[in-house]
Formats: C-alpha cells, structure tokens, sequence
C-alpha cells in the first residue's frame, strides 16, 4: 500500500523540468510566442505563470510544443482561456516519457498548487482504513489514517469515520479482535470491558490460545477480502460438528459469528453482490455549479459515500469535469481496479492508461448499460442530484443572510469572508485565541486557526490576548492594502466582545496601517441573554438588531461557532500540557526511547529515581543516552563530573 499512496513517484522518476521565461516586457499571447521557442515536441505539464509567480493554469501534452501554440490563437479561445492567456507573463514545463505519466505529474501538480483557471478537487482529507497489525502474536484490528504502518494489511478506503467504525465494530463482534494498543495489551492483568460485551476473546489474559486467534485472524482475513462463501461453509461445518458432540457454548459462538457476516452484508445503502471491487462515481450538474457522488465497494460491501463539488467555469462540461476529477482523486489513493461511471468521459482510454500506472494493474472505466450496475449507478446519479440541490438550496438562502448582513454594517458589498475571533483559557492557564470563517457556502473549517497565545501577556489579559492574535493575523500583510491585499484577508471582521475588545483590535489594526477592514464587536446583551446583543462598529452609535431578525441568528451562529472552537481548542491545549511528561524535556529522547522507558521503570518518577547503572540496562538506551537523562535529573552530579574533569 506504501507504493500506492506515493503520489506521484513512478511520474517524478520520469520527467525533468525545464523553466522557459518570456521577455520581462512580453505578456499574453506574445510571451507565449517567446517561450514556444525553447519548447519540445515531447510529451509533458506545461505551466503558465502570472507576474507575480504564480501558477494560472497546469495542462498536459502529448506534444508540448503544439498544444501550448495553440493559445496564441486568442481568435478560437473560449473567454476565460482569452483571459488567462492575457494574464500569462511566463512558462514552465516538465518533459515526461508518456502522455499518460503526464497526465499523472499534471494531477499533482493542479492539487498542489491550485491554480485558479484550473478544474480543482477541494478535497484535502485522508481517507480512513481498516488495518490489521502484522508483526505480533495477537494480531490487532484497527482504524487507520494517514501514513500506512509498515508490516500491516489494509482493507478500504472508507468514505468517512463512520463508515469505517461500522464495519470495524462488526469485525469485533463477529472476530473477537483485539482494538487495544500493544502497550495496554502489555499492561493487562484482567479483562477489559470489550470482552465482558463479547467484543473481545481477551488473549492479553490468556483467555484464548494462540492457534485458535491465529485462526479469527485468518477468518477475518479471509471475509475482508471478500472470501464469503466458502468461510460461511467451513464455519456452518463446524458448528454442526459442534452440536452434534454436544458443545452448545462453542457452537452458539459459530452461529453468532454466522449472523454477524449477515449483518455486514446486509449494512449499507448499497450492496451489490455482482460488483467485487469498484468506485462508483456519478455526475450531476444544475446551474453552472457541479456534485459527484463516490461511492466506495469493497468485497462486494458498500464502504460508504462522499459528496464532491469541483470548482470550475460554468461553461465546463460533465465529461471534462469527471475527467479532471478522476484523476486529481486518485491523486493520493490507490484506485480500484473497477470505476463506474454515469456519462462518457473525455480522453478515456488516456485515463485508464495513467490510472492502471497508478495501481500496478489494469483499471477499467466503463458506464454500465443494464442489470445490477446500472442500477447502482442510477442510484449514485440520484444520490449526486438530491445533494446538489439541497446545496444550492442552502447556498441561496446563505446568500440572503450575507446581503442582509451588508445592508445592517454597510458594506459595499456582499461579504465574501467574515472571520471571527474569540479567546479561551481558564485563569490565565493554556491561552488561545481563535479564528472561524464564513462565506457564502458556510463555516470554512479549513481556513480555521488557532492561535497559541505567547505573550508576554498578563494572566486573564483578554485585550492584551486578542491584541496578539490581531498582530499575528495581519502583521505579514499589512503593508499590501487596497487593490493588491492578501486575497485570503476578510470583508468583516467580528469579535466577540464589547466596546473593550473593539478598542484593542482597533488599536493593533491602526498601529499596522489596516484600515479598508470593517470591523464590529458583538457583546452579550443585559444578562447575556441571546437576542439582545448589542454591536459596536465605527462611526455609528452602539445598536442593537431586532430580537428575530434573521441576520441576528446568524451573527449569533458565526459568535457561537468561534465560541466552541476556542473552548474545544483551549480543552486540547490543557489536556496536552496535562499528559507531558518530564521525559519530553529530554535531549535525545524521542517517542520510541520514552516508551521504552516508561515500560521498564512504569512511570517517569522511577526514571528520575533510577540510578545510572539501572538506566544503561534499559533496552535502546546506549550508554551517552543514560548520562544525558540521569543528568538532566541529578545537576549535582554533572557539576562534580565536572569539577572532576577539570582537576583530575
């Protein structure tokens, strides 16, 4: 699996990259004209870069050199490709072996880089898996994100944590697998909980020998891929033979174990018994704007599904976008070696092509034409439509309340980013400002921050807080206003608080030269009750909203949801510093040599007690390594070595 989530590695190992700038004084077509003298026949990415840098558009090439001319044919380019061109003051390109490698290297890049003329997936979240440890007696079953564990077996992706917590709590059930960590399976000396609920046989205490785990883990192997048949066949044979020698327990376990692989067949919205393995992923568009629907069949087992909105110009077609799509999503993930799909794509054989160097194996896209797969597809594509439309739905209504929020500050505009901040932290202990945006399409959790307060800054100082948070937020910015300010800079700024908390950020905002940001402060009304809030903004006189305006909800939502971040923030941030450990402080001690330890002495107390001799006879902890840490906890004692070493 390791392989198949290297992203882009076979296509890197294949390609170079060559820079061809225009002539400083050139742009637009003519810049083209000049880079186009330097650049090849040959297969590749070309990129095309504005004046300050940064990347306009990403395109691939079987020839380079004749697809790139054809952007100087303004005459036959549709508007937006006219306005890229225009923009256009230099080029870049990597040469690859194979249309198909650069097809691949042009995915990366576009996630990478996000260039705004571009087809863009906004999809930047790992996809869990089911992983089954490898390299110890009792094999542990769990969920995993990320960075694949070596000597591990991976059974996925999910298209979210519920997904996989399903499919991982039936596996228990069904298996008897342990969950635990390998340290907490050490330090058992009865059983947990999950065996008493006969989620787990419990062989940290030995209830279970380690041929008969060895054979649940074989069986849970075997019915993870898909091997459903014949496990249900030898297990009925079983209990059969269990009943006929009068071992009811035992055979009471096999029948439970028979109804769980039902339950697991059974869960899901869609079950296909004639599709092994296979994305299937359906297309819907209305009104300029775009959902596709993924869902993620694996052993003939729905894994579940996840609604996708690509950003793209309103005149894109369905084929193209699905194309873009496709490839930028297996971009970080293995593909499988089926996708079904609702419309004819773009360049599809090219597509199969690159997706089959992805996995290692053939992959085939096809749109199925009848039986069993139509159907499913049909139910993706109505999946795709019912979530398009409850969007746009909510996307027309959010932009009512941004109008209505214009229209009460006075903006000149609808706001296209309101960011508020609020700060958290329990007697001046684990400080944090936060940051929550909202736009036209909600709460944006990916632009949330956190802000560590550093200080200095006075125990309980809310002003002397947010006044960090302010200077930290818009200090690097700050000499760029008007025209050309930082694009990810807000329309509103909202904080939580009274007329105070206005002045301070007033103060920082002013002290660095911001002043094109509206900015309002939201107090709590008379006993802080909800509905009667009062806003300070300037120029204008303390006001208040009426007590069931919708803009007034709203601001309450946006008030509230900076509010939870920064609790749940501050929470984290507590809980942190309340499990360090004095070990962390340690040169030269990291997790592995921590642990190890930990589970020679038990706790960091004995560590600091132990003697030098006691610390060198840990295992993975070398002689300087013992010195460093029995140092760090006896001063005295490094200061007559010391001495010593001095006056000998």
């Amino acid at each position: 699996m390791t392989d198949l989530l290297n992203a882009g590695a076979h296509v890197q190992d294949a390609a170079f990259e060559v820079a061809v700038p225009a002539q400083k004084a050139l742009c637009g077509p003519d810049a083209i004209r000049e880079a186009l003298k330097t650049i090849p026949f040959s297969p590749g990415v070309y990129r095309m870069l504005g004046a300050k840098g940064e990347v306009l558009y990403v395109g691939k090439a079987l020839s380079l050199k004749k697809r790139v001319s054809s952007y100087t044919r303004t005459n036959q380019l549709p508007e937006r490709l006219r306005r890229m061109v225009s923009l256009t003051v230099s080029m870049e390109i990597v040469i690859t072996r194979t249309e198909a490698d650069a097809l691949l290297l042009e995915a990366n890049y576009i996630k990478r880089m996000k260039p705004r003329f571009n087809i863009l997936l906004r999809d930047d979240k790992s996809y869990p898996w089911l992983m089954l440890t490898e390299n110890h007696d009792y094999a542990q079953i769990t969920k995993q994100r990320g960075k694949p564990v070596k000597g591990a077996t991976y059974w996925g992706p999910f298209a979210n944590a519920w997904a996989v917590n399903q499919t991982l709590n039936l596996v228990q059930r069904t298996f008897l697998l342990r969950s635990c960590s390998d340290a907490i399976f050490n330090s058992r000396t009865r059983p947990c909980l999950l065996y008493q609920i006969k989620r787990c046989s419990a062989p940290c205490v030995d209830r279970i020998s380690k041929d008969d785990y060895s054979e649940l883990v074989m069986q849970a192997r075997q019915f993870l891929s898909g091997k459903n048949t014949e496990l249900q066949q030898q297990l009925a044979t079983e209990m059969e033979r269990a009943s006929e020698a009068m071992e009811y327990e035992r055979a009471a376990a096999i029948r439970d174990r028979i109804r769980g692989f039902a339950n697991m067949q059974n869960s899901g919205t869609v079950n296909p018994s004639s599709i092994d393995n296979a994305d299937v992923v359906a297309i819907w568009q209305t009104a300029g704007e775009t959902c596709i629907q993924v869902f993620f069949i694996r052993a003939s087992r729905n894994n579940g599904n996840r609604a996708f909105y690509p950003v793209h110009a309103e005149d894109e077609t369905p084929a193209d976008v699905l194309s873009a799509f496709l490839i930028q999503f297996y971009d970080n993930k293995p593909p499988p070696p089926s996708i079904l799909v609702n419309c004819d794509l773009s360049e599809q054989k090219l597509l199969q092509d690159a997706l089959s160097i992805r996995l290692g194996q053939k992959v085939e896209i096809n749109r199925p034409q009848r039986g069993e797969r139509k159907d499913v597809i049909e139910h993706a594509t109505l999946n795709a439509r019912e979530a398009l439309e409850r969007k746009l739905a909510e996307n027309t209504g959010q932009r009512k309340l941004l109008e209505g929020v214009a229209k009460v500050f006075g903006l000149s505009e609808t706001p296209q980013r309101i960011e508020t901040y609020d700060n958290s932290h329990i007697m001046g202990q684990a400080p944090y400002g936060v940051m929550v945006v909202g736009g036209p399409e909600g709460f944006n959790k990916r632009a949330y921050r956190k802000y560590s307060i550093k200080g200095p800054v006075a125990p309980g100082d809310d002003f002397g807080m947010m006044r960090e948070v302010m200077r930290r937020r818009f200090a690097k910015g700050a000499s760029v206003t008007g025209e050309s300010r930082p694009e990810d800079w807000p329309d509103l700024l909202l904080i939580d608080g009274g007329l105070g908390q206005y002045n301070a950020v007033k103060g920082i905002l002013d002290e660095l030269g911001v002043t094109d940001i509206v900015m309002v402060a939201i107090a709590k009304g008379p006993d802080r009750d909800a509905g009667r809030e009062w806003f300070f903004m300037e120029g204008r006189a303390p006001f208040q909203l009426p007590p069931r305006d919708p803009v007034l909800y709203y601001l309450q939502r946006l008030r509230d949801e900076a509010h939870r971040f920064a609790i749940t923030t501050h929470r984290a941030g507590r809980s942190k510093a309340l499990t360090k450990s004095e070990l962390d402080d340690v040169p030269g001690i990291g997790a592995a040599r921590k642990k190890a330890l930990l589970n020679h002495f038990g706790s960091a107390k004995s560590v600091k007690q132990a003697s030098l001799e006691e610390l060198k006879a840990v295992a993975g902890i070398s002689s300087e390594t013992a010195v460093s840490i029995y140092g760090r906890f006896h001063p005295e004692w490094v200061r007559e070595e010391s001495r010593t070493a001095l006056n000998p």
